[in-house]
Protein backbone atom coordinates (compact mmCIF):
# COMPACT_ATOMS: atom_id res chain seq x y z
CA UNK A 1 0.00 0.00 0.00
CA UNK A 2 0.90 3.36 -0.82
CA UNK A 3 0.46 6.36 1.48
CA UNK A 4 1.36 10.02 0.82
CA UNK A 5 1.69 11.89 4.33
CA UNK A 6 1.36 16.06 4.21
CA UNK A 7 0.48 18.37 7.18
CA UNK A 8 0.68 22.26 8.51
CA UNK A 9 -0.96 23.21 4.93
CA UNK A 10 -2.58 26.50 7.25
CA UNK A 11 -4.85 27.42 4.55
CA UNK A 12 -5.14 31.29 4.72
CA UNK A 13 -2.17 32.16 6.38
CA UNK A 14 -1.53 36.28 6.00
CA UNK A 15 2.10 36.52 6.11
CA UNK A 16 3.19 40.14 6.41
CA UNK A 17 0.45 41.97 4.79
CA UNK A 18 0.70 39.43 2.39
CA UNK A 19 -2.03 36.47 0.93
CA UNK A 20 -0.54 32.85 0.34
CA UNK A 21 -3.58 31.83 -1.78
CA UNK A 22 -1.81 31.73 -5.05
CA UNK A 23 0.59 29.69 -3.31
CA UNK A 24 -1.44 27.07 -1.34
CA UNK A 25 -3.73 26.48 -5.05
CA UNK A 26 -0.73 25.81 -7.00
CA UNK A 27 0.59 23.14 -4.20
CA UNK A 28 -2.63 21.72 -3.85
CA UNK A 29 -3.10 20.94 -7.76
CA UNK A 30 0.26 19.80 -7.84
CA UNK A 31 -0.61 17.27 -4.93
CA UNK A 32 -3.55 16.01 -6.84
CA UNK A 33 -0.84 15.29 -9.75
CA UNK A 34 1.34 13.59 -7.48
CA UNK A 35 -1.52 11.50 -6.19
CA UNK A 36 -1.88 10.76 -9.58
CA UNK A 37 1.82 10.10 -11.18
CA UNK A 38 2.66 7.89 -7.95
CA UNK A 39 -0.77 6.17 -7.89
CA UNK A 40 -1.17 6.88 -4.06
CA UNK A 41 -3.77 5.23 -2.09
CA UNK A 42 -4.55 7.34 0.52
CA UNK A 43 -3.51 10.86 1.92
CA UNK A 44 -2.66 11.82 5.17
CA UNK A 45 -2.97 14.81 6.42
CA UNK A 46 -1.50 15.31 10.09
CA UNK A 47 -3.53 18.42 10.93
CA UNK A 48 -2.88 22.73 11.05
CA UNK A 49 -5.01 22.22 7.45
CA UNK A 50 -6.19 25.98 8.50
CA UNK A 51 -3.64 28.52 9.80
CA UNK A 52 -6.43 29.96 11.96
CA UNK A 53 -9.96 28.60 13.48
CA UNK A 54 -11.94 30.90 11.41
CA UNK A 55 -10.24 30.59 8.33
CA UNK A 56 -11.35 33.03 5.39
CA UNK A 57 -14.09 31.84 2.60
CA UNK A 58 -11.21 31.58 0.02
CA UNK A 59 -9.44 29.51 2.57
CA UNK A 60 -12.20 27.09 2.87
CA UNK A 61 -12.80 27.00 -0.87
CA UNK A 62 -10.02 25.35 -1.49
CA UNK A 63 -9.90 22.95 0.90
CA UNK A 64 -13.58 22.21 -0.35
CA UNK A 65 -12.06 22.23 -3.98
CA UNK A 66 -9.26 19.73 -2.93
CA UNK A 67 -11.30 17.16 -1.74
CA UNK A 68 -13.61 17.03 -4.83
CA UNK A 69 -10.04 16.99 -7.10
CA UNK A 70 -9.26 14.33 -4.84
CA UNK A 71 -11.91 11.50 -4.78
CA UNK A 72 -11.40 11.87 -8.83
CA UNK A 73 -7.81 10.25 -8.82
CA UNK A 74 -9.70 7.07 -6.52
CA UNK A 75 -7.32 7.66 -3.34
CA UNK A 76 -8.75 8.33 0.38
CA UNK A 77 -8.07 11.31 1.91
CA UNK A 78 -7.81 11.60 6.01
CA UNK A 79 -7.76 15.36 7.18
CA UNK A 80 -6.25 15.21 11.17
CA UNK A 81 -6.82 18.32 13.14
CA UNK A 82 -4.09 20.54 14.79
CA UNK A 83 -3.64 23.12 17.34
CA UNK A 84 -4.48 25.89 14.69
CA UNK A 85 -7.70 24.12 13.39
CA UNK A 86 -11.13 24.84 15.20
CA UNK A 87 -12.26 21.34 16.19
CA UNK A 88 -16.27 22.67 15.41
CA UNK A 89 -15.38 23.81 12.30
CA UNK A 90 -13.47 20.66 10.91
CA UNK A 91 -16.16 18.52 12.32
CA UNK A 92 -19.35 20.84 11.03
CA UNK A 93 -19.03 18.85 7.21
CA UNK A 94 -17.33 15.31 8.59
CA UNK A 95 -20.80 13.68 7.30
CA UNK A 96 -21.07 15.17 4.21
CA UNK A 97 -17.16 15.07 3.46
CA UNK A 98 -17.09 11.14 4.52
CA UNK A 99 -19.67 10.32 1.15
CA UNK A 100 -16.47 11.70 -0.79
CA UNK A 101 -14.17 9.15 0.44
CA UNK A 102 -12.97 11.49 2.89
CA UNK A 103 -12.54 10.68 6.88
CA UNK A 104 -12.33 13.79 9.19
CA UNK A 105 -11.10 13.52 12.81
CA UNK A 106 -11.32 16.84 14.07
CA UNK A 107 -10.45 16.01 17.89
CA UNK A 108 -9.94 12.88 20.41
CA UNK A 109 -13.09 11.44 20.25
CA UNK A 110 -15.07 9.99 23.39
CA UNK A 111 -15.57 6.35 21.30
CA UNK A 112 -12.06 5.46 20.70
CA UNK A 113 -12.87 3.13 18.16
CA UNK A 114 -13.89 6.17 15.89
CA UNK A 115 -10.10 6.92 15.47
CA UNK A 116 -9.32 3.51 14.12
CA UNK A 117 -9.60 3.15 10.51
CA UNK A 118 -9.05 0.69 7.74
CA UNK A 119 -7.44 2.37 4.63
CA UNK A 120 -8.01 0.48 1.61
CA UNK A 121 -6.08 0.17 -1.37
CA UNK A 122 -7.09 0.85 -4.81
CA UNK A 123 -9.03 -2.12 -5.50
CA UNK A 124 -11.05 -1.91 -1.84
CA UNK A 125 -9.19 -4.30 -0.01
CA UNK A 126 -7.49 -4.11 3.26
CA UNK A 127 -3.77 -2.01 3.07
CA UNK A 128 -3.42 -0.93 6.58
CA UNK A 129 -4.85 0.33 9.97
CA UNK A 130 -4.82 3.67 10.92
CA UNK A 131 -4.25 4.84 14.49
CA UNK A 132 -5.65 8.54 13.77
CA UNK A 133 -4.73 10.88 16.22
CA UNK A 134 -5.19 14.25 15.99
CA UNK A 135 -3.92 17.11 18.30
CA UNK A 136 -4.21 16.52 21.45
CA UNK A 137 -5.25 18.58 24.30
CA UNK A 138 -4.71 18.46 27.46
CA UNK A 139 -8.69 18.50 28.48
CA UNK A 140 -9.07 15.36 25.96
CA UNK A 141 -7.19 13.15 27.96
CA UNK A 142 -6.19 14.53 31.37
CA UNK A 143 -8.34 16.03 34.44
CA UNK A 144 -6.16 18.67 36.51
CA UNK A 145 -5.61 18.33 39.84
CA UNK A 146 -5.02 20.89 42.80
CA UNK A 147 -1.48 21.03 44.66
CA UNK A 148 0.56 20.02 41.41
CA UNK A 149 3.51 21.48 40.14
CA UNK A 150 4.21 22.20 37.10
CA UNK A 151 6.56 19.13 36.57
CA UNK A 152 4.42 17.11 37.58
CA UNK A 153 1.26 18.02 35.35
CA UNK A 154 4.11 18.05 32.69
CA UNK A 155 4.55 14.44 33.16
CA UNK A 156 0.81 13.47 34.10
CA UNK A 157 0.09 14.77 30.47
CA UNK A 158 3.03 12.79 28.66
CA UNK A 159 1.51 9.71 30.30
CA UNK A 160 -2.08 10.53 29.67
CA UNK A 161 -1.01 10.90 25.98
CA UNK A 162 1.33 8.03 25.89
CA UNK A 163 -1.81 5.65 27.43
CA UNK A 164 -4.19 7.52 24.35
CA UNK A 165 -1.61 6.00 22.03
CA UNK A 166 -1.46 2.17 23.37
CA UNK A 167 -4.86 1.94 24.12
CA UNK A 168 -5.39 3.11 20.37
CA UNK A 169 -2.81 0.66 19.43
CA UNK A 170 -4.28 -2.55 21.27
CA UNK A 171 -7.30 -1.25 19.15
CA UNK A 172 -6.04 -1.76 15.78
CA UNK A 173 -4.25 -5.06 16.93
CA UNK A 174 -7.52 -6.53 17.95
CA UNK A 175 -8.99 -5.46 14.31
CA UNK A 176 -5.69 -6.87 12.45
CA UNK A 177 -6.66 -10.26 14.13
CA UNK A 178 -10.60 -10.43 13.19
CA UNK A 179 -9.33 -9.29 9.69
CA UNK A 180 -7.11 -12.34 9.45
CA UNK A 181 -4.77 -10.51 7.53
CA UNK A 182 -0.97 -8.97 8.40
CA UNK A 183 -2.23 -5.78 7.96
CA UNK A 184 0.71 -2.71 8.87
CA UNK A 185 -0.46 -0.59 11.43
CA UNK A 186 0.27 2.96 11.17
CA UNK A 187 -0.34 6.20 13.18
CA UNK A 188 -0.33 10.23 13.44
CA UNK A 189 -0.01 12.57 15.72
CA UNK A 190 0.49 16.62 15.46
CA UNK A 191 2.76 17.11 18.31
CA UNK A 192 6.18 18.24 19.17
CA UNK A 193 8.48 14.98 19.93
CA UNK A 194 12.05 15.49 22.01
CA UNK A 195 14.66 16.67 19.52
CA UNK A 196 12.48 17.83 17.07
CA UNK A 197 14.27 20.89 14.92
CA UNK A 198 11.27 23.80 14.91
CA UNK A 199 11.66 26.97 13.60
CA UNK A 200 10.40 30.56 14.04
CA UNK A 201 6.68 29.92 12.73
CA UNK A 202 6.31 27.14 14.97
CA UNK A 203 5.06 28.40 18.60
CA UNK A 204 4.58 25.99 21.44
CA UNK A 205 1.70 24.19 21.36
CA UNK A 206 1.43 22.79 25.06
CA UNK A 207 2.53 25.85 26.92
CA UNK A 208 2.64 25.13 30.98
CA UNK A 209 1.92 21.59 30.10
CA UNK A 210 3.96 19.20 27.97
CA UNK A 211 7.06 20.77 25.91
CA UNK A 212 7.93 17.38 24.00
CA UNK A 213 7.03 13.97 23.97
CA UNK A 214 9.60 11.01 23.31
CA UNK A 215 9.97 9.10 20.62
CA UNK A 216 9.83 5.74 23.23
CA UNK A 217 6.64 6.55 24.05
CA UNK A 218 4.90 5.86 20.86
CA UNK A 219 3.61 2.57 19.95
CA UNK A 220 5.66 -0.07 17.63
CA UNK A 221 3.63 0.94 14.38
CA UNK A 222 5.06 0.30 10.78
CA UNK A 223 4.85 4.21 10.49
CA UNK A 224 4.04 7.10 12.67
CA UNK A 225 2.97 10.23 10.50
CA UNK A 226 3.79 13.48 12.65
CA UNK A 227 2.63 17.31 12.08
CA UNK A 228 3.61 20.75 13.58
CA UNK A 229 6.98 20.88 13.07
CA UNK A 230 8.13 22.44 9.39
CA UNK A 231 10.79 21.10 9.25
CA UNK A 232 10.93 17.96 7.19
CA UNK A 233 12.87 15.27 9.47
CA UNK A 234 13.56 11.72 10.63
CA UNK A 235 12.38 11.61 14.50
CA UNK A 236 16.10 10.79 16.41
CA UNK A 237 16.93 9.36 13.01
CA UNK A 238 14.58 6.78 13.09
CA UNK A 239 13.14 5.75 9.15
CA UNK A 240 9.38 5.41 10.47
CA UNK A 241 8.64 8.62 12.68
CA UNK A 242 8.56 11.49 10.69
CA UNK A 243 7.41 15.02 10.14
CA UNK A 244 7.03 15.68 6.41
CA UNK A 245 7.40 19.73 7.27
CA UNK A 246 4.90 22.33 5.62
CA UNK A 247 4.42 22.35 2.13
CA UNK A 248 5.79 26.51 1.98
CA UNK A 249 7.55 28.19 4.16
CA UNK A 250 5.45 29.85 6.49
CA UNK A 251 8.66 32.32 7.59
CA UNK A 252 11.64 33.43 6.35
CA UNK A 253 13.81 31.10 8.66
CA UNK A 254 12.31 28.28 6.03
CA UNK A 255 13.22 30.10 3.25
CA UNK A 256 16.38 28.02 2.23
CA UNK A 257 14.56 24.66 3.32
CA UNK A 258 13.25 22.18 0.38
CA UNK A 259 9.72 22.10 1.29
CA UNK A 260 8.67 18.06 0.98
CA UNK A 261 6.24 15.58 1.10
CA UNK A 262 6.58 11.77 2.04
CA UNK A 263 5.90 9.25 -0.42
CA UNK A 264 5.21 5.70 2.43
CA UNK A 265 5.16 2.36 1.02
CA UNK A 266 3.91 -0.34 3.04
CA UNK A 267 4.17 -4.05 2.92
CA UNK A 268 2.36 -7.01 5.24
CA UNK A 269 6.23 -6.92 6.92
CA UNK A 270 5.66 -3.23 7.43
CA UNK A 271 7.30 -0.15 6.06
CA UNK A 272 9.40 -0.79 3.21
CA UNK A 273 10.31 2.63 2.16
CA UNK A 274 9.83 6.05 2.31
CA UNK A 275 10.37 8.64 -0.70
CA UNK A 276 10.42 12.48 -0.24
CA UNK A 277 8.67 14.52 -2.94
CA UNK A 278 10.24 18.24 -3.02
CA UNK A 279 7.22 20.52 -3.47
CA UNK A 280 8.33 23.19 -6.10
CA UNK A 281 8.87 26.92 -5.09
CA UNK A 282 5.87 28.59 -6.02
CA UNK A 283 6.68 31.97 -4.56
CA UNK A 284 9.91 33.20 -4.12
CA UNK A 285 11.30 34.20 -0.30
CA UNK A 286 14.76 35.45 0.81
CA UNK A 287 16.75 36.39 3.67
CA UNK A 288 19.57 38.55 3.48
CA UNK A 289 21.77 39.98 6.02
CA UNK A 290 24.92 42.23 6.55
CA UNK A 291 25.91 45.65 6.50
CA UNK A 292 25.02 48.06 3.71
CA UNK A 293 27.51 47.57 1.57
CA UNK A 294 26.81 43.86 1.75
CA UNK A 295 22.86 44.16 1.38
CA UNK A 296 23.30 45.83 -1.73
CA UNK A 297 25.33 42.30 -2.98
CA UNK A 298 22.82 40.04 -1.41
CA UNK A 299 19.58 41.68 -2.60
CA UNK A 300 20.65 42.13 -6.06
CA UNK A 301 21.51 38.17 -6.31
CA UNK A 302 18.05 37.27 -4.11
CA UNK A 303 16.30 39.38 -7.22
CA UNK A 304 17.85 36.83 -9.60
CA UNK A 305 14.92 34.53 -8.56
CA UNK A 306 12.34 37.21 -8.81
CA UNK A 307 10.45 38.47 -11.90
CA UNK A 308 8.24 41.66 -12.69
CA UNK A 309 5.23 39.28 -12.46
CA UNK A 310 6.15 37.46 -9.29
CA UNK A 311 8.63 39.54 -6.82
CA UNK A 312 10.91 37.71 -4.16
CA UNK A 313 9.35 38.14 -1.29
CA UNK A 314 12.32 39.89 0.88
CA UNK A 315 13.82 40.00 4.82
CA UNK A 316 16.35 42.25 4.99
CA UNK A 317 18.35 42.10 8.33
CA UNK A 318 20.53 45.02 9.14
CA UNK A 319 24.02 44.83 10.79
CA UNK A 320 26.27 47.10 12.62
CA UNK A 321 25.33 49.53 15.83
CA UNK A 322 25.27 52.45 13.80
CA UNK A 323 22.01 54.60 14.69
CA UNK A 324 20.55 55.24 10.65
CA UNK A 325 17.15 57.74 10.88
CA UNK A 326 16.97 57.12 6.99
CA UNK A 327 17.51 53.07 6.80
CA UNK A 328 14.02 52.81 5.30
CA UNK A 329 14.97 55.13 2.40
CA UNK A 330 18.44 53.08 1.77
CA UNK A 331 16.69 50.09 1.45
CA UNK A 332 14.32 51.17 -0.41
CA UNK A 333 17.25 52.44 -2.64
CA UNK A 334 19.09 49.17 -2.89
CA UNK A 335 15.88 47.44 -4.20
CA UNK A 336 14.70 50.21 -7.18
CA UNK A 337 14.40 48.62 -9.87
CA UNK A 338 14.59 45.18 -8.85
CA UNK A 339 11.69 42.26 -8.67
CA UNK A 340 11.84 42.70 -4.64
CA UNK A 341 9.46 43.24 -2.41
CA UNK A 342 10.82 44.10 1.45
CA UNK A 343 8.20 42.66 3.73
CA UNK A 344 10.37 43.55 6.91
CA UNK A 345 13.64 45.36 8.20
CA UNK A 346 15.47 44.03 11.08
CA UNK A 347 18.55 45.55 12.97
CA UNK A 348 20.77 42.94 14.19
CA UNK A 349 23.00 44.54 16.76
CA UNK A 350 26.64 43.13 17.20
CA UNK A 351 26.38 44.43 21.11
CA UNK A 352 24.32 41.88 23.47
CA UNK A 353 21.58 42.34 26.22
CA UNK A 354 19.59 43.69 24.43
CA UNK A 355 16.07 44.80 25.30
CA UNK A 356 12.81 43.54 24.42
CA UNK A 357 11.54 47.45 23.69
CA UNK A 358 14.33 48.61 21.26
CA UNK A 359 16.84 45.92 20.01
CA UNK A 360 15.54 42.73 20.31
CA UNK A 361 15.28 41.28 16.49
CA UNK A 362 11.51 40.44 16.66
CA UNK A 363 8.53 42.51 17.49
CA UNK A 364 6.15 41.50 20.35
CA UNK A 365 3.39 40.18 18.26
CA UNK A 366 6.21 37.53 16.49
CA UNK A 367 6.70 36.16 20.15
CA UNK A 368 4.89 33.63 22.20
CA UNK A 369 4.23 34.93 25.72
CA UNK A 370 6.74 31.65 26.59
CA UNK A 371 9.83 33.73 25.02
CA UNK A 372 8.91 36.86 26.26
CA UNK A 373 9.27 35.52 29.45
CA UNK A 374 12.75 33.46 28.41
CA UNK A 375 14.25 36.88 27.02
CA UNK A 376 13.20 39.38 30.15
CA UNK A 377 14.67 36.14 32.46
CA UNK A 378 17.68 36.24 30.48
CA UNK A 379 18.37 39.87 31.38
CA UNK A 380 18.36 39.07 35.37
CA UNK A 381 21.41 37.25 36.93
CA UNK A 382 20.13 34.57 38.84
CA UNK A 383 21.64 31.27 39.62
CA UNK A 384 19.80 28.49 38.17
CA UNK A 385 17.73 27.07 41.07
CA UNK A 386 16.44 30.89 41.38
CA UNK A 387 15.92 30.88 37.24
CA UNK A 388 14.17 27.13 37.52
CA UNK A 389 11.70 28.49 40.28
CA UNK A 390 10.39 31.27 38.22
CA UNK A 391 10.23 29.01 34.87
CA UNK A 392 7.93 26.73 37.34
CA UNK A 393 6.43 28.77 38.50
CA UNK A 394 4.88 31.27 35.15
CA UNK A 395 4.77 27.76 34.04
CA UNK A 396 1.79 27.18 36.42
CA UNK A 397 -0.02 30.48 36.16
CA UNK A 398 -0.17 29.97 32.28
CA UNK A 399 -1.40 26.69 32.89
CA UNK A 400 -4.31 27.87 35.50
CA UNK A 401 -5.30 30.46 32.95
CA UNK A 402 -5.06 28.03 29.88
CA UNK A 403 -7.45 26.21 31.97
CA UNK A 404 -9.60 28.60 32.95
CA UNK A 405 -9.62 29.88 28.96
CA UNK A 406 -11.24 25.85 27.94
Amino acid sequence: MRLLHTSDWHLGQHFMGKTREAEHRAFLAWLVEQVRTHAVDAVLVAGDVFDTGAPPSYARELYNHFIVELRQTGAQLVILGGNHDSVAMLGESRTLLAELGTRVIPGVEADLERQLLVLRRRDGSPGALLCAIPFIRPRDVLQSQAGQSAEDKQQSLQQAIQAHYQRLYQLAEARRAELDAALPIVATGHLTTVGASASESVREIYVGSLEAFPASAFPPAAYIALGHIHRPQQVGGLEHIRYCGSPIPLSFDEARQDKEVLLVDLAEGGLRAVTPLTVPRFQPLQSVAGDLGQLAVAVAEAAEQGSAERPVWLEVRVRGDDYLSDLQQRISGLCEGLPVEVLRIRRERANGSASLSSEAKETLDELSVEEVFARRLQQETLDEEEARRLRDLHRQVLAEVQTGQA
